[in-house]
């Protein structure tokens, strides 16, 4: 190829489970894996910090993160899109 290909990184979807940092939020991804013996799936959970620069994403909604380079030592995530908001009762 002649043209330059941007290599954009993983995604992967999560929900904000806290915003307690000025423009980071953390936020919980979940896996299946299947386990190598006995063949079962089981659910993994990980904790990642994603950076959000205008504080949009609130705890409970569903976001989709997108690797970046890195913004500081545990923050290499960057929020890409808010796919649902969490519903407020009045």
């Amino acid at each position: 190829m002649n043209d330059q290909t941007i290599k954009l990184g993983k995604t992967l979807k999560g929900i904000v489970i806290k915003r307690a940092m000025k423009d980071t939020a953390t936020v919980s991804v979940e896996t299946f894996v299947m386990h190598p013996k006995y063949k079962k799936y089981l659910r993994k959970t990980k904790k990642y910090l994603v950076h959000d620069p205008e504080n949009t994403a609130s705890v409970g909604d569903k976001v989709v993160i997108r690797e970046t380079r890195p913004i500081s030592k545990r923050k290499h995530f960057v929020i890409a899109e808010r796919i649902s908001e969490l519903e407020k009762s009045n």
